[in-house]
């Protein structure tokens, strides 16, 4: 009995999407295009908080030793720094150390000078935090610490930074929910749509005995497969787009563009865009059939 009944649901599931193809293409066409301009904002959020974090990663401080400390005041401050619970790495840099990459960076411009006689960079600790959004705070308590001269982390530019990030992750994720709230709406109701266009068909089941749970499920096996393969289709499409456009990036040599790998991507999309496809699929055939079975 159950393997009869459920061989009738396969086949009543595959019967209804082939009489109603026509308005079942329709659902799935609006489960594409949904899911496409959801995935493609996705993407752009995804790297665009992978770009941030690249960025925010790179700030440091720069703590500068005082030339004028005695060994003692010099040996507490470096067990202070590097005993610090919101520290991730420190690096101590020797003025000759300084001097050394000046020269690297300056090539032949420095040609000539005797830094062993002359040096007036400072010794320095490069510090690196666990948070990079803590450098202010820390950089003020720094510059408290004994033996310090200065403390440098890019003062100035390190806040316009941070506040246009935060802006532009909250951009991004506001257009991600207004963006689910509209496919959550358009799916739902284009299914109720397609259930509507089958009321006679549903009321007769009912009056010949059929029970809610067998009248429903070959609805919701349509709607899962119309929303399993909306899901598909747009994730085969954002994964050439967006290989495309890494090889774009590359050929380009922008190198400051420090885009997802495509299987991170491609992973980090499935994981969303195929449940979300299939369960918009399935409630959306289940909630919207409430009023057709209540005969």
């Amino acid at each position: 009995m159950f393997i009869s009944g459920f061989f009738y649901i396969i086949g009543e599931t595959f019967k209804g999407l082939y009489r109603n193809r026509w308005m079942c293409f329709t659902s799935t066409g609006v489960v594409v295009v949904t899911l496409f301009m959801l995935g493609i904002f996705m993407l752009v959020n995804l790297n665009l908080g992978h770009i941030t974090d690249t960025v925010k990663e790179q700030v440091e401080i720069v703590v500068y030793i005082d030339e004028n400390a005695d060994q003692e005041t010099l040996d507490e401050l470096g067990q202070k720094l590097f005993s610090h619970s919101d520290i991730e790495s420190v690096n101590y840099v020797s003025s000759e150390e300084h001097m050394a990459r000046l020269h690297r960076q300056l090539g032949g411009m420095l040609e000539g000078y005797d830094a062993e006689m002359d040096n007036p960079l400072l010794a320095s600790y490069e510090i690196r935090t666990i948070v990079p959004e803590s450098v202010i705070d820390l950089a003020e308590e720094f510059e408290t610490y004994p033996g310090v001269s200065t403390v440098f982390y890019g003062q100035g530019y390190v806040e316009s930074l941070f506040t246009v990030t935060g802006v532009i992750q909250m951009v991004g994720l506001a257009l991600m929910a207004g963006l689910s709230i509209t496919a959550v709406f358009l799916i739902s109701h284009t299914i109720k749509l397609t259930v509507m266009m089958r009321e006679r068909e549903i009321s007769i089941m009912k009056y010949v005995g059929a029970t809610n749970w067998f009248i429903r499920w070959p609805f919701i096996l349509e709607g899962l497969i119309m929303g399993f393969t909306g899901a598909v289709l747009p994730l085969i499409g954002l994964y050439y787009l967006y290989q495309y456009s890494v090889e774009w990036v590359v050929a380009n040599n922008l190198a400051f563009l420090t885009l997802l790998p495509v299987q991170i991507v491609l992973i980090e999309l499935a994981t969303y865009l195929v449940p979300l496809g299939t369960g918009l699929g399935i409630l959306g055939s289940t909630f919207s059939m409430g009023r057709f079975l209540r005969v």
